[in-house]
């Protein structure tokens, strides 16, 4: 299969599938002195485990990243980067009834339709456990973006529409209680980020942006800034008023600032000083124990019930591989800008 393989520069590629031995990625284009270690990464993973609450799955795996190559003494060497992750807490035997069945809301059927066949077991190299390789990438990517002064970060705004605490864990307990799942909006910002970034056409830091988030599993939509709302609003209220012009390239770097930010940071496709900000909207978790309607591979209809644990709403685990595909998306944009040659006096940081 292809589609393996993230980013132009500052490139990933991940492996595994979520009942195998293992996850990974291998990181290639990462400069040589960026401070990264086993214990920054497992940090960065242990915001993506299951939490004692009543949204996560009961899977539990360690999720102890094993550094394979690329770094020495707690610096990148300029070399790939391998990192393993043993996927420990398996139950596969879950999964034996559904191996001739269609979940609805999964991807056992477009993936039986492109691949003749399928890893039933979770779902394979569809599940949501790549994900884990994405956030080891992603701690890469963070580390490198620091020197810079670059941060990522992301929140919930809200949960099966719901955007306060108490009213969020009491319709979680319904849905629970129901055997049904929710789904949530996230939202991430990148602070510090230069202008300049992204190129006017077809490589906008925004289609480069929501391409990689999209590519999250349960993703089903991204906005950035005003974001739709900007449909029904004019351009008197949407534009933003700049209040400080950027210098030359030639006069030193320096970002604008506006007097509102409803374009997200980004303007013409191209970083302009102010945070990025976007949402992304993510569905509900597809496996549920309400049953369903579905069919086998026979044709023949079931009534599909599904075992096992799994997430209630994934939108709090989900936080942190935002972030990671976020900073990917940076990171790479950086250090193209750092190889244009009209940017040469502004390649930044030396890692060296």
């Amino acid at each position: 299969m292809a589609g393996n393989v993230f980013g132009k520069i500052f490139r990933v590629t991940t492996f595994g599938e979520s009942h195998g031995p293992a996850v990974g990625c291998v990181i290639d284009g990462c400069p040589a002195g960026v401070d990264l270690s086993a214990e920054i990464i497992a940090a960065e993973l242990e915001r993506r485990r299951p939490a004692s609450t009543v949204s996560s799955t009961a899977r539990r795996e360690e999720d102890a990243p094993e550094i394979l190559s690329g770094i020495f003494e707690g610096k990148t060497l300029g070399t790939p980067i391998a990192i393993v992750i043993r996927n420990t807490g398996q139950r596969s035997g879950d999964y034996d009834e559904l191996a001739g069945v269609y979940r609805p809301g999964h991807a056992d059927w477009t993936w039986e339709a492109k691949y003749g066949r399928r890893d039933h077991r979770g779902g394979g190299r569809s599940s949501g456990r790549e994900t884990a390789a994405r956030v080891a990438a992603g701690a890469a990517a963070k580390c490198f973006l620091a020197a810079y002064g670059v941060s990522v970060s992301a929140r919930a705004v809200s949960i099966g529409g719901e955007t306060e605490e108490a009213a969020i864990e009491a319709l979680l307990e319904q849905r629970k209680a129901e055997g049904d799942s929710a789904g949530g909006l996230v939202e991430c910002r990148i602070a510090g980020i230069p202008a300049g970034l992204g190129e006017p056409v077809f490589d906008k830091i925004g289609a480069r942006i929501g391409a990689a988030v999209l590519s999250i599993g349960a993703c089903k939509g991204v906005e950035f800034g005003g974001g739709f709302a900007a449909a029904a609003s004019r351009g008197s209220a949407n534009n933003d008023a700049p209040l400080l012009p950027p210098r030359s390239a030639e006069a030193g770097a320096q970002n604008a600032s506006f007097a509102d930010n409803h374009a997200g940071g980004m303007l013409g496709g191209i970083s302009n000083g102010m945070e990025i900000v976007f949402r992304a909207a993510f569905k509900p978790a597809a496996s549920i124990s309400r049953p369903q309607d579905t069919i086998a591979a026979n044709g023949g209809k079931r009534r599909l019930a599904i075992r096992g644990r799994h997430d209630l709403c994934i939108v709090p685990r989900v936080l942190p591989v935002v972030e990671a595909m976020a900073a990917l998306v940076t990171a790479d944009l950086l250090l193209e800008q750092r190889c244009a040659p009209a940017q040469e006096a502004r390649k930044g940081p030396s890692f060296h």
